[in-house]
């Protein structure tokens, strides 16, 4: 997946409508070398397609990606080779890496809970909380990491949350006006207490958010539903516990940390003079 303009927003951001005065000073201009992308730790690669177009936006087009988004690298594992003109090299570096390294971080992350919750019926998905101008990108990775994508903007679904709950007087007075304004469209609610899950599933809800429940009243949840509708466990969930939520019975755990708090996975890149 390839954002161009963001690619060229990225590139203009380094120079500021300036050069880049180090390369400038230090590199003649007619250098030839090869530049390869290395793997320095084991993760799952993303944005492999970003990193290529900032190569081929600035003006490179000797280049060969030896790994794809989804691929597992291990450290030393070559992920791009690129050959030609030593300041356009030097001038995409960086932010080549930035989306690289990023995105594979996400990627990585996800597949680290996805393998945590592995042998169940469980799928681990994303959220909203993406960076601004990324959400795409960022989602992309996460089902490059072997997550799912939950909505990818608020007109796609509704999902009633405690402030929508508490603007229209209660869960069913909620869950009412949406059905009443949008027919069609999907709905997921997000309740505090079985209770509340009791309440609302009288009106066919298409998934349940379980909003800070323990496993175990997740899989009370779970016995009550007997699959009449999907349910999301969501909220304080660690990766250390993921199995025990997973092994309740819910279909999704709603993770925001695959997103917001994703370290990024060390790519760097080593050049060579021909």
């Amino acid at each position: 997946m390839v954002d161009i303009e963001l690619v060229r927003r990225a590139l203009a951001e380094d120079l500021a409508g300036g050069q880049d005065i180090t390369s400038v000073a230090t590199v003649d201009g007619d250098e030839k070398v090869v530049a390869e992308f290395v793997a320095r730790q084991e993760g799952v690669l993303a944005g492999v397609e970003m990193a290529v177009a900032t190569l081929t936006e600035c003006g490179l087009s000797d280049i060969t990606v030896m790994k794809k988004d989804g691929d597992h690298v291990s450290p030393g594992a070559s992920i791009i080779v690129v050959r030609g003109d030593t300041r356009a090299i030097l001038l995409a570096e960086r932010t080549a890496l930035n989306f690289l390294g990023h995105l594979s971080g996400i990627a990585s992350l996800t597949n680290l809970w996805v393998r945590a919750i592995e042998g169940t019926k469980c799928k681990i998905r994303d959220t909203r909380k993406t960076t601004p101008g990324m959400r795409v990108l960022e989602k992309a990775a996460v089902v490059s990491g072997g997550g799912t994508n939950h909505r990818m903007s608020l007109s796609d679904a509704a999902l009633i949350k405690d402030n929508h709950i508490a603007a229209a007087g209660g869960v069913i007075a909620a869950f009412a006006k949406v059905r009443t304004a949008f027919p069609t469209a999907a709905i997921e609610i997000e309740v505090d207490t079985l209770d509340q899950l009791r309440e609302v599933s009288a009106e066919n809800p298409d998934l349940v958010l379980l909003d800070n429940m323990t496993p175990l009243q997740c899989a009370e949840a779970v016995a009550f539903v007997d699959e009449r509708f999907k349910l999301e466990a969501s909220g304080g969930i660690s990766l250390a516990h993921a199995r025990e939520y997973a092994e309740s019975g819910v279909d999704y755990l709603a993770i925001g940390a695959l997103t917001h708090s994703a370290p990024v996975l060390d790519i760097g890149l080593d050049l060579k003079v021909e």
